[in-house]
Parts: C-alpha cells; sequence; structure tokens
C-alpha cells in the first residue's frame, strides 16, 4: 500500500486535470429518505434496509463509487444534507444511516448497526436509487463524524464483521472519548503510533476549534488526548491528515439545523464565523480522497497538497504518510 500511495501522490502520474471539489459538481442530485419497511419513492421494498437512512445520489444513468457517512453523539442524518450532496454531485452515491435516536456512553451497537447497513447494501440499495444508477459496491468508502468518526474507525478494524470491503475510510474529526484516560467503550485508540491494522487508504480531518471550549460549563466537543490528533498518529501509510484552523467542530452541519438537538449544535462548541466554508472544504477533501483512492484520479488531492488549489479555510496543519 505504500508503494501505491507514492504512486497515487506523486504529481507525474496525475491522470487528468483537477476539478474544483470545493464547489458544487456537474451532477445533478437527488436526496431520498428511506425507513425500514417503506420508502417515500416506493410502496414496499423487496429487502428494506435495517435503519432510516438519508441518501444523496446522482440522478442520471451510470455507476456510481459509495460513501458510507456516519453521523456525529445525538445527531441526526438530516444535518448533513448540505455536506452529502456537495459529495454526489461530484459522482459518489452517499448513504447517512440514523444509527440511533438515544444513546448511552458504549457505541457498540453503533458499530452493529453500522455493520448491518454495510451488509444490506448489497441486498437491497438498488430498489432505492433512480431508475438506471448503479451502485459499484467495489469501490466503497467509509466515513464518519465526531464519535461516528469512532465507529467508522471500529467498524474498519473489523470490530463488526461486514460482507463488502471497504477500500478507503475518513475521520471527519473523530473523537473517542471526553478525555485521554476517560474513552468510551468499545476504545478504539491504543495510544501506540501506527497501531491501526486497517488494510485500506485513511484520511483524518481535523477542526482547530474543536479542542477549545465554548464556555466554563461545557467541555470542549473534541478534547485533546482523543480527538483527529491522536487517531492520524495511529494511522500506518498510505493517511492523510487535514488540520482547518479557525473552524469548530459542527462545522460541516446543514446551515440550518432544526429541533432541540439542531438548535444545540450552534452553542454547545465553540464554532468559525460561518458553516459554509468548512462544510464546503470537508467535502471537496472528501471528493479529493475519493477520487484518488477509489477511482485512481489522483489530481485533486496533489493539487490540494501542493497548495495549487484554494482551500475555503485556512490549513494549520497538512501531513501525508507516504
Amino acid at each position: 500500500m505504500a508503494s501505491h500511495l507514492t504512486g497515487v501522490m506523486s504529481s507525474s502520474t496525475c491522470s487528468t486535470t483537477a476539478t474544483n471539489v470545493f464547489e458544487i459538481g456537474k451532477h445533478i442530485t437527488v436526496l431520498l429518505r428511506a425507513e425500514p419497511g417503506t420508502c417515500t419513492t416506493k410502496s414496499s421494498l423487496p429487502v428494506p434496509p435495517p435503519l432510516q437512512l438519508l441518501i444523496a445520489t446522482p440522478s442520471e444513468a451510470g455507476e456510481f463509487p459509495l460513501l458510507l457517512l456516519l453521523h456525529g453523539y445525538l445527531l441526526y442524518n438530516s444535518f448533513y444534507s448540505q455536506l452529502i450532496q456537495h459529495i454526489a454531485s461530484h459522482g459518489f452515491i452517499v448513504l447517512a444511516p440514523q444509527l440511533y435516536t438515544v444513546a448511552g456512553p458504549d457505541s457498540s451497537e453503533e458499530i452493529n448497526s453500522a455493520a448491518a447497513v454495510t451488509n444490506w447494501l448489497s441486498k437491497g440499495l438498488h430498489d432505492l436509487l433512480p431508475p438506471h444508477v448503479r451502485p459499484n459496491l467495489s469501490k466503497l468508502g467509509l466515513a464518519g463524524h465526531s464519535r461516528g468518526g469512532k465507529t467508522a474507525f471500529a467498524l474498519a478494524l473489523r470490530k463488526a464483521s461486514t460482507s463488502l470491503k471497504f477500500s478507503a475510510l475518513i475521520g471527519i474529526d473523530p473523537v473517542d472519548g471526553m478525555d485521554k484516560g476517560k474513552q468510551t467503550p468499545p476504545p478504539v485508540l491504543t495510544y501506540v503510533p501506527h497501531s491501526f491494522d486497517l488494510d485500506m487508504a485513511v484520511m483524518v480531518i481535523g477542526s482547530g476549534l474543536g479542542e477549545v471550549k465554548r464556555n466554563p460549563l461545557f467541555p470542549p466537543c473534541a478534547p485533546k488526548g482523543v480527538n483527529h490528533e491522536d487517531f492520524f498518529k495511529e494511522c500506518r501509510e498510505p493517511a492523510c491528515y487535514f488540520l482547518a484552523k479557525d473552524y469548530g467542530h459542527l462545522d460541516m452541519l446543514d446551515d440550518e439545523t432544526n429541533g432541540i438537538r439542531g438548535k444545540a449544535t450552534h452553542c454547545l462548541c465553540r464554532n468559525g464565523k460561518s458553516r459554509e466554508p468548512m462544510r464546503r472544504f470537508v467535502g471537496g477533501i472528501v471528493i479529493a480522497f475519493m477520487k484518488a483512492y477509489l477511482e485512481g484520479d489522483n489530481s485533486s488531492l496533489i493539487s490540494i497538497r501542493d497548495g495549487h488549489a484554494t482551500a475555503p479555510v485556512e490549513l494549520q496543519n497538512v501531513e501525508f504518510l507516504v
């Protein structure tokens, strides 16, 4: 895999001209919702999904890679609708399951639920998609935000079995507990450098304000000792790391998040001035990473790495393990 990264990340091997991944892509997208046993577009499904799903997909005919996105702690998958539509507009099918509505400290059930959705993909996903849209199950990425990032790493580390193989893993400001020594079960971080036994490329995205308290009453949303920095330290090559300087843990969510939980996303964590730049950055860097490792098109990722593509946020740190 190390030699593969060298090939992917070599400027001389660019196969296409980089597109602007930070802007909406050329594909017209649709946003679909499905409940276990029912769907808004069909009266019944031969194999219903195990959980409620939010799906962003290109609407025109074609075969597209997949990304499974796992939401953060006590958040709704609907809070990521703008992000997943951005990613889908560049030619990906993005599935965001609602892993739970109420959860305690133990994330074991979330890991099992994410595995159940993964195992369902080959059986029932095609029945939910627009006509002539085909999922390429051999090109499957896995991403998670906050505690969903921990869940994604746990699933990639085979803490639950899946019938499909993931080819790329993305942690979006992942968190493994309240502080070092206060991990939530099952722990994922080992605090041993490069200890993650993963057979796929990995990207970790961090928020510079995630480890800063909003006020004395609340702990930071992504505290040091259990956050993005620690996850990247345990990654092996091929892996990359992007840290956005002046943005917070929840700044990649939709501009408007409704309900009590939605309103709480604006007041519990230290935030940047606007969500739109961080959301465009996260969407764009996910697209660039997926294009590189699922489609063999490294042009956008190289352009961002080398500073030729202007990111919508200031990057405090960029690292690559090759």
